[in-house]
């Protein structure tokens, strides 16, 4: 388990809190398989591009997604290491049963 500093706890909770929205959901869901420019997800998600931008530079903050350039194309793919931080952070939990208390 890392150590719980307060730079680990804070990439968590924004990685968590990128996740809560649904339609940062939708995109993570659209990357799954493959790499997708901002144009290819807009038109799958049918949102403006100023809206999309924003839900983007907010996953891309949280460490979820990273991106490159291709001549004026910007392709975004999961960042799938910071995907296993959140999930093992969870998966600490998954042996703690409340009712055993009892």
């Amino acid at each position: 388990m890392p150590v719980q500093t307060p730079t680990y706890l804070k990439n968590l909770l924004s990685g968590f809190h990128a996740l809560s929205d649904p339609l940062r959901l939708q995109v993570v869901e659209l990357l799954r398989s493959q790499e997708l420019s901002l144009c290819q997800l807009g038109e799958q998600l049918d949102v403006s591009p100023s809206t999309l931008s924003f839900h983007l530079k907010q996953l891309q903050e949280a460490n979820l997604l990273v991106s490159h350039q291709e001549g004026h194309w910007i392709y975004y793919r999961l960042n799938l290491a910071q995907f296993v931080v959140l999930k093992q952070y969870v998966a600490q939990y998954r042996h703690y049963n409340p009712t055993s208390a009892w």
